[in-house]
């Protein structure tokens, strides 16, 4: 596929990338190819080139070999997202942990097992990290001790930003520096390119959830890394070696999904970002959170209790995951952080009263209905607060993502 050779907009680039040599084929709509083999009448020929990919994880000239090892229509989204974050590459998984799992077993392979990593990040990221499932040892810290956190055996620093569900932000330029030449992962599943690329502030790899944003739909399930060639060399062979491929079906529901990305997210934000100011005004919500750099997450803790306002939405869906076109909310402490140690949790912030909300492309009038309804009366379930301006702490940022990427 061909790169462009002039510098193209975000909003331009989400449509067109990955699909530019379509109609020099006569075709639109990209093909989905479902095979697992391909013919080769050059068996010496065959040899050879995955000779080179057993050496170099690129991904080999001419036609595809087998399906594990790569596929045409999943290459296309893994060049489209590696064109939105600025990157030389990106290599895509069957789910967000598999991608991170990959990044682990390509630097222990090397012998560098430990990974410096701040809190919070998702719940099964910090699982992983703090079981050492994959052999990993972990020293958890905030931005400023990173560096002093480092050892000669540190493969890896790991940072969320915003972070789930706090929606915390970091200095990833600063953190990136602090790193020194220890590659920094940067979670880049809220934000999206639509409102940073981590690879712009020093991040070596940008890790997505693509179930998310990416997808857009709430119907694909998949991860991605993107980064630079040598290192999705050996992330191509983590995954041929491991199987955690993506289906072709998946790859092109991504690529369809990345075509309307930016127009989603900054909805989705402006939907948030009012949402956000009103719960920052209501007697019954005890404090938001909503990043600077905006976005379409919100965190908010009420003074009631926050299981009965997960009862009582009707329009909102009570459901894991976000990014969906759809609003969902849960309850952290009790689903997507539960398995976090609960002190662990609540030193990061993560409080049995926060609830997450991914906003949606809904009417904002609307989920501001369903909001107001399933958080009752304001003195319920919160003895006798009778609050007449917003409570002392809460955080609103009230300006709607920017209307151009960064």
């Amino acid at each position: 596929m061909d790169t462009p050779t002039a510098s193209r907009a975000l909003a331009t680039e989400a449509v067109h990338a990955g699909r530019d040599d379509l109609a020099r084929q006569g075709l639109h709509a990209p093909p989905i190819d479902l095979s697992t083999t391909y013919p080769s009448y050059d068996s010496q020929g065959e040899a050879a080139r995955i000779d080179a990919f057993a050496t170099t994880g690129a991904m080999p000239e001419g036609p595809p070999v087998y399906g594990r090892l790569g596929n045409p229509t999943v290459a296309r989204f893994e060049t489209a997202l590696a064109r939105l974050e600025g990157t030389e590459s990106a290599v895509a998984f069957a789910s967000g942990m598999a991608a991170l799992s990959a990044v682990f077993l390509v630097r222990g392979s090397l012998g560098l097992r430990h990974v410096v990593a701040v809190r919070p990040l998702y719940g099964c990221s910090d699982h992983l990290l703090t079981a050492g499932l994959l052999g990993s040892e972990v020293t958890w810290t905030d931005p400023a001790g990173i560096a002093a956190a480092l050892r000669p055996d540190t493969g890896l620093v790991m940072v969320e930003s915003p972070a789930n569900p706090t929606l915390a932000e970091i200095d990833l330029r600063a953190v990136a520096h602090a790193c020194g030449s220890v590659p920094l992962l940067a979670d880049n599943t809220f934000a999206t390119p639509v409102l940073q690329r981590p690879a712009e502030h020093g991040a070596r790899l940008v890790l997505h959830s693509a179930t998310k944003y990416l997808g857009g739909h709430g119907d694909v399930l998949a991860g991605v890394v993107a980064c630079d060639e040598e290192f999705a060399g050996r992330l191509r062979q983590v995954r041929f070696a491991t199987g955690g491929v993506l289906h072709p079906l998946a790859g092109y529901l991504l690529l369809r999904g990345l075509a309307t990305l930016p127009v989603r997210v900054r909805a989705a934000s402006a939907n948030a970002a009012e949402l956000a100011r009103r719960l920052a005004a209501d007697p019954r919500v005890a404090r938001v959170h909503y990043p600077r750099i905006g976005g379409a997450m919100i965190a908010f803790e009420v003074h009631g209790d926050p299981h009965q306002v997960i009862a009582d939405v009707r329009l909102i869906t009570p459901a894991v995951s976000l990014g969906s076109v759809d609003t969902l909310i849960q309850h952290p402490a009790s689903i997507s952080h539960r398995i976090v140690d609960t002190t662990d949790r609540k030193d990061a912030g993560v409080s049995d009263k926060l609830l997450r909300l991914s906003v949606g492309l809904e009417d904002v009038e609307d989920l501001w209905r369903d909001i107001d309804g399933a958080l009752g009366r304001p003195d319920r379930g919160a003895g006798l607060y009778r609050y007449a301006a917003p409570p002392r702490g809460a955080t609103s940022h009230n300006e709607p993502a920017p209307a151009s990427a960064p």
